[in-house]
């Protein structure tokens, strides 16, 4: 079970994800081997070996990127486990490529680094251990 963050062209004056107009199109972010290349400028031990899916493992935590297949890339995933030294190291990654992201657990919908991400990465993390150590009834 990860904690997602969904990173793609997102309005820079969007505080909401009900900000974004219904037909917004997102334009790409690149080419793939650049983000790559960025990436592993911010973490130099990250395995693009296969550039489509990436990972990142560092002490208590872990991130797979999933790029996809097309050279161009228009959107990514952060597929984030672990523990909370993660939110530091998604706040790094979009700051180095000056691009936003969606968090489902957040309660803008953008990934915004400081306190709230590490509030959402809470929420998902208590979600995460309830369903894998359930309280009895």
């Amino acid at each position: 079970m990860s904690w997602d963050i969904f990173v793609l062209d997102l309005p820079r004056d969007a505080q909401r994800i009900e900000d974004v107009p219904d037909d917004f199109e997102p334009r790409p972010l690149g080419k793939r081997s650049e983000i790559i290349r960025k990436i592993q400028e911010v973490f130099p031990t990250a395995d693009f070996s296969d550039p489509s899916w990436g990972d990142i493992d560092i002490d208590d935590w872990s991130i797979e990127v999933n790029m996809g297949k097309e050279e161009e890339c228009k959107d990514f995933a952060l597929h984030v486990r672990g523990g909370a030294g993660a939110v530091g190291a998604v706040a790094a990654i979009l700051e180095k490529l000056n691009l936003r992201a969606l968090d489902s657990a957040s309660e803008t919908g953008f990934f915004v680094a400081g306190e709230e991400s590490v509030e959402s990465f809470k929420r998902w993390a208590d979600y995460r251990d309830s369903v894998i150590h359930p309280k009895d009834e």
